[in-house]
């Protein structure tokens, strides 16, 4: 009688745990519901970081009107005093500064040589020969001349003759 009765036992808990065994399918079912979760989230960081543009809007060439600003442009000042050369306007493209005369002599040689009405002038406050490639009543045309020196002079500066 105990043979049978455990034999019983041990039959009933083998059908009690084969009576909760999980299914295959529940298991998949969970997979595939954590994968479409995943690729939701992927989805909307995605959307989350593409860049915002602003869309264009095309206009005709003419609209757009280019206007330099020459107020901007730096400008020193000095009091001067021509030692070689015809005479200073109110501004001047300086390309060299030396405290030797003989440099900025040398200096004005090389630009008279290149087309330019090379001027020195000296600064007895600084106590520098100024070499002045050249000079102009406005503005304007002092900018447009120096940005044409920076090819060759890069340091070249504007001058203000008081």
């Amino acid at each position: 009688m105990k043979k049978s009765m455990i034999l019983c036992t041990g039959m009933c808990i083998a059908l009690a745990f084969t009576g909760c065994k999980s299914k295959e399918s529940a298991y998949r079912q969970a997979y595939e519901k954590a994968q479409a979760a995943e690729a939701a989230a992927e989805a909307a960081t995605a959307v989350e970081n593409q860049p915002v543009v602003t869309p264009l809007q095309e206009r005709p060439i003419t609209e757009n009107k280019v206007v330099d600003n020459m107020d901007n442009v730096s400008v020193r000042q000095e009091n001067l005093t021509v030692v070689s050369g015809s005479g200073l306007r109110s501004f001047s493209v300086v390309v060299g500064s030396f405290s030797v005369k003989a440099n900025a002599e040398g200096l004005q040689k090389l630009l008279i040589n290149a087309g330019y009405n090379a001027q020195i002038a000296y600064n007895s406050d600084r106590n520098m020969y100024r070499v002045i490639a050249s000079t102009f009543d406005n503005k304007y045309d002092a900018v447009q001349s120096r940005e044409q020196l920076r090819g060759k002079y890069p340091d070249a500066w504007l001058l203000f003759n008081q």
